[in-house]
């Protein structure tokens, strides 16, 4: 693949990419392949993931699907265990993994709020906690880029659950990057707008998509080849001196009232 030069040059890293078998995941794995890094795709549905894998290593990348479930700590262990045998020491990981729910508040039962608390919240906890635990072993400069969301930030209605996950996700990055300086692990969040992917496609060049981006100043929804920039800058060399920080990638949204 093509290798990103200079600071934003992954070549020699080992990126861990969660919920990696459809949308933004796959687009990061890709994207870090081309950067030069070795990676390791995870999601629950590993059928998914060989194709991901093909494309990958068809364009010169080398890419190791692996099974996980973000939400069971044995699952991660073994995730990251596998990934690191294989591949060697882990540098990059990518808590993307990620699930919502549409319902208002009294439609919302106990189970959903457990499936969407535990996915986006615990499952990046659970993940970065091995993963540290595994870079810290092996000696090496690791970055954690945990996919929050500006609903993490500002409020809309019928996503209490996944805005409430998405705002504690962000504290846990600034939390964690504070602890995790002095074992030379960079803890840093990108909190994306509304982007087009194959789940919410349709609705976005809908009417009800286009009602939603005259709320957006740049007046059109992200793709997402619009969130690279970010990703590199947090993985690579060029953000070395970036730990806490949340980058918001969202055409300008969060400048307007919601």
């Amino acid at each position: 693949m093509d290798k990103t030069s200079g600071m934003f040059s992954l070549a020699g890293d080992v990126a861990l990419v969660t919920g990696a078998s459809s949308g933004l995941g796959r687009h990061f794995a890709v994207t870090l392949a081309k950067a030069g890094a070795t990676g390791a795709i995870a999601a629950r549905r590993t059928d998914l993931l060989a194709s991901l894998a093909d494309e990958i290593e068809s364009a010169g990348g080398c890419a190791l699907p692996v099974s996980l479930d973000v939400t069971d700590a044995q699952s991660v262990a073994q995730a990251v265990g596998a990934a690191t045998e294989e591949l060697g020491p882990i540098t990059i990981l990518v808590n993307n993994a990620g699930f919502a729910v549409d319902k208002r508040l009294m439609d919302t039962d106990e189970s959903d709020w457990d499936i969407v608390v535990d996915t986006n919240l615990k499952g990046a906890w659970l993940m970065a906690r091995e993963t540290a635990k595994a870079m810290i072993r092996d000696g090496v400069d690791g970055r954690i880029i945990n996919i929050a969301s500006i609903l993490g930030i500002t409020a809309t209605a019928r996503v209490h659950d996944y805005a409430a996950s998405k705002a504690g996700l962000i504290q846990l990055t600034r939390t964690l990057a504070v602890e995790l300086a002095r074992d030379k692990i960079r803890v840093n969040a990108i909190a994306p707008g509304y982007v087009e992917t194959d789940l919410n496609r349709d609705y976005l060049r809908g009417q009800g998509g286009e009602k939603l981006k005259k709320r957006v100043p740049l007046r059109r929804f992200a793709q997402g080849e619009d969130l690279d920039g970010a990703l590199l800058l947090l993985a690579a060399r060029a953000g070395a001196y970036m730990t806490g920080s949340v980058i918001t990638v969202d055409g300008g949204m969060t400048l307007s009232a919601l």
